[in-house]
């Protein structure tokens, strides 16, 4: 099983390595380690799934250059039209 890294870094900022092979520790920028307590990586997981939202909907955008040209063209009832979809699809929480 692997380590939820993401969660991990959110919840201990002070760790600077981390790999699968210490499963409940990380290292510190002294070489110091770092106990992971499992509550606190869950508690970090929920708060970065709750920003999950914005990944998504940013790899679904259009470029800037394109919503640009989308405005010129068709007007901004047009592109909010667009944008709009892609924020139905991944609302916020």
């Amino acid at each position: 099983m692997s380590l939820d890294h993401k969660a991990i870094r959110k919840a201990y900022p002070s760790i600077v390595l981390l790999d699968d092979s210490f499963k409940t520790y990380g290292l510190d920028k002294d070489g110091n380690k770092v106990d992971i307590v499992q509550s606190n990586v869950d508690a970090a997981r929920v708060e970065l799934n709750k920003l999950d939202y914005q990944w998504k909907r940013a790899a679904e955008y259009p470029s800037i250059a394109n919503q640009l040209d989308d405005i010129y063209h068709n007007g901004i009832n047009a592109w909010k039209a667009t944008i709009k979809t892609t924020k139905d699809k991944y609302p916020k929480p």
